[in-house]
């Protein structure tokens, strides 16, 4: 025999009923003719929106020849003497991430080395920006995949400014694949020998002339947070990286070194318009929950966090998430 419902619970059932279909109606509602995504601004100005220019740039790709300039000057931001006294050595620093690192870096009183393949032009203009902020500024032209280079790098370092304090690990080769089978021996070998290796070799140069109190920062990536089906090689590096920067870390603690990465999402920068097709970087970082890629200036600043031993002394071994988007890690 069926049990009978107790009094007042058809009531109850009648209300969730009721709310179901209010809500239905709400949805439907909302379907009709539902708004474009509107990206999304939190800052104290407006940053560039999709469509972005079709432009598609010869590798390692120029910033100096990009449609859309990227905007690393983070004007809002005032230094405060953070890594006043300081020397950085920055990989990957004439355009992008690593420029507008390079000008914060100055701003908060550190003088800079960049070092870059054969960028020349971007490399002299990022040299300008260091200087404008009244620091030194040392480049360095050569690849990060030769060991011999990496610690002539660091050598020239610290004969011009007596010291070094951070290393910045940024440089990087990317090209999209639309499978596994497209990825040569050869171009196996450039990815992982630039984005991984050249980690290792400039790392173990700086180390000898590192001391305690100074940091290591790694550019890692929402890639190798989360994959990506058509960066196969390169997000396996940035995955390579992440675990770099926390083994790295535990391995420098009785040295006072502290090691940390960001994992940047989508980014402006010259490495893309010279991988994906014009069509693609028309909705470049679309997907992201903000609905647009980061200019530079909106990472720059989390390097000068993860530097200044008076912001994050008590952290190391972390991989930092600036991505766009809600629950990166």
């Amino acid at each position: 025999m069926a049990s009978k419902k107790k009094p007042g619970t058809r009531a109850v059932v009648e209300k969730q009923r009721t709310i179901q279909r209010e809500q239905d109606a709400k949805d439907r509602s909302k379907a009709k003719g539902k708004p474009r995504k509107s990206p999304m601004q939190a800052g104290h100005h407006e940053e560039p929106r999709n469509p972005l220019p079709q432009q598609h740039l010869r590798k390692p790709g120029i910033e100096a020849e990009m449609e859309l300039r990227p905007r690393f000057r983070a004007p809002d931001y005032r230094g405060s003497g953070k890594l006043q006294g300081m020397t950085a050595l920055i990989t990957g620093g004439d355009s992008g991430i690593g420029r507008s690192v390079a000008v914060l870096f100055a701003r908060e009183g550190a003088d800079v080395a960049i070092v870059y393949l054969d960028e020349h032009e971007d490399a002299k203009e990022t040299h300008k920006h260091v200087q404008n902020e009244g620091q030194r500024c040392l480049l360095i032209a050569g690849d990060v995949r030769d060991a011999a280079f990496c610690r002539k790098a660091v050598q020239k370092t610290v004969k011009t400014f007596g010291r070094l304090d951070l290393l910045v690990n940024n440089a990087a080769f990317q090209m999209h694949a639309a499978g596994i089978e497209d990825l040569s021996d050869e171009r196996l070998e450039l990815t992982l020998q630039t984005n991984i290796g050249g980690y290792f070799r400039m790392t173990r140069a700086a180390l000898p002339h590192l001391k305690e109190g100074a940091s290591i920062i790694n550019t890692g990536s929402v890639t190798g947070l989360e994959g990506s089906g058509h960066l196969l090689d390169y997000a396996s590096t940035k995955g390579a990286i992440h675990a770099f920067t926390k083994s790295l870390a535990s391995n420098l603690l009785p040295k006072g070194i502290r090691v940390n990465a960001v994992a940047p999402g989508p980014v402006w920068t010259p490495l893309n318009p010279a991988d994906q097709q014009p069509e693609q970087i028309a909705h470049f970082g679309e997907k992201t929950d903000m609905g647009r890629p980061a200019q530079p200036e909106e990472l720059s600043p989390a390097y000068v966090f993860l530097a200044a031993p008076c912001c994050s002394s008590y952290i190391t071994g972390i991989v930092l998430p600036v991505t766009g988007s809600v629950g990166a890690i």
